[in-house]
């Protein structure tokens, strides 16, 4: 496997993994009334990332410099998101998936960019 694929394949696992976690976000409305608003906002957003990784894993193999740019960004925030929210397995786990990601991506970007 040539590593633009590899990077395409944990793009798109990111995003699954978000979808989950918007999923299980939603899921858990109920548990603590007053953040209602916030886990509904960060479930959304959970979502709408995941559809742009999604978006991004199809458009990679078109060549084009603001897709791969745009999905180096969001794997940036990802990782540095991270560390505002409490550090735990999942945390730890979803920030060395994005890491990798992010090093694949980088390292094969002269097999992505345009030349």
């Amino acid at each position: 496997m040539n590593n633009p694929q590899l990077a395409r394949y944990l793009i798109l696992l990111t995003s699954a993994l978000l979808t989950y976690f918007g999923l299980g976000t939603l899921i858990n409305l109920g548990r603590n009334p007053e953040f209602v608003g916030w886990y509904a906002f960060y479930a959304l957003t959970m979502f709408i990332e995941a559809a742009v990784l999604l978006v991004c894993y199809f458009r990679l193999k078109a060549r084009s410099k603001t897709i791969f740019w745009l999905t180096v960004t969001i794997l940036v925030l990802n990782i540095f998101l991270t560390f505002f929210d409490q550090i735990g397995f999942i945390d730890i786990f979803f920030v060395l998936l994005n890491g990798v990601a992010l090093f694949v991506l980088y390292r094969s970007r002269q097999e992505i960019l345009p030349a």
